[in-house]
């Protein structure tokens, strides 16, 4: 992933490995522009390319796997991390929607379409021309939200513009599980961040999310390790208790289910991977 210099927005560049991997979706847009992706959530195997985008309306760790294009050419992936306050923003110029406040699932998957797809590419059009993107890049970004609004996923884009809402409150809570993931998750704590009772918290933090708050920190606890033993400045068990675990054992044990190798061996095969990448 590289940051551009238009604020928010990331490019990805991969090639294909053998397997799922773990991965944080933040609350984003990712565009394909070359190959395509599986994402695994609720059980079900979600599948987006080049015609289609995907809206995470929160903080997601899920498993994917990356696909080359037909002719060889190695993924591409545009993403712009979400900003609420702009979205309200565009939103409120928009005629009003009512919207029910159940939500079945916080990522979704559409089509692509050509007004959708201009907005884009002139948004990327300025990464060639750097001096225009602070005047012009806002617009574009507007446009792009605006186009959005108005597809089949302008309910769930609302939703995220909406603090007080369900996912706003779901929100809230991954934003606490996030500053706490390594410390003994409190679902007292928990729901007061979030303003939801025990019974709502949990209901709607599973439909959104698809795991369980305790799932939730684990998916983050581990995703995090791998991260630490990439560095390469920590030993497992170093790594075991600097991201909440109370034993090295259970770490050792949980990565492996996880990520189908233990932590020294999933690193190694994980650095080989890199290298003939670069």
């Amino acid at each position: 992933m590289t940051l551009t210099s238009i604020p928010r927005l990331e490019i990805g560049v991969g090639q294909v490995i053998s397997g799922t991997s773990p991965c944080l979706y933040r609350s984003m847009i990712c565009f394909i522009l070359q190959g395509w992706k599986e994402v695994a959530i609720h059980d079900n195997l979600l599948r987006y390319g080049t015609s289609q985008y995907l809206i995470s309306a929160l903080d997601l760790p899920l498993s994917g796997q990356i696909h080359d294009a037909e002719d060889g050419s190695p993924y591409v992936a545009v993403s712009l991390v979400l900003d609420p306050a702009l979205l309200a923003d565009v939103a409120a110029t928009m005629a009003a929607a009512r919207d029910s406040e159940t939500l079945n699932s916080g990522i979704a998957i559409n089509p692509l379409t050509p007004p959708l797809r201009d907005t884009l590419l002139r948004l990327l059009a300025l990464l060639d021309t750097p001096g225009d993107i602070p005047a012009l890049a806002p617009m574009a970004e507007r446009e792009l939200l605006y186009r959005l609004l108005q597809g089949p996923q302008g309910r769930l884009l609302r939703h995220i513009a909406q603090p007080e809402g369900a996912l706003g409150r779901i929100r809230r809570a991954v934003e606490w599980i996030r500053d706490h993931h390594n410390a003994r998750l409190r679902i007292e704590a928990l729901c007061a961040a979030s303003g939801m009772s025990r019974a709502s918290l949990h209901r709607h933090f599973v439909a959104l999310t698809g795991l369980s708050p305790i799932q939730y920190q684990k998916q983050l606890r581990l995703q995090e390790a791998r991260q630490l033993l990439l560095a390469g400045d920590h030993s497992a068990s170093d790594v075991a208790y600097a991201v909440g675990y109370e034993s090295a054992s259970q770490f050792s044990r949980e990565y492996l289910r996880q990520f189908g190798a233990p932590p020294v061996r999933d690193v190694r095969i994980l650095r080989q991977s890199i290298g003939r990448l670069a």
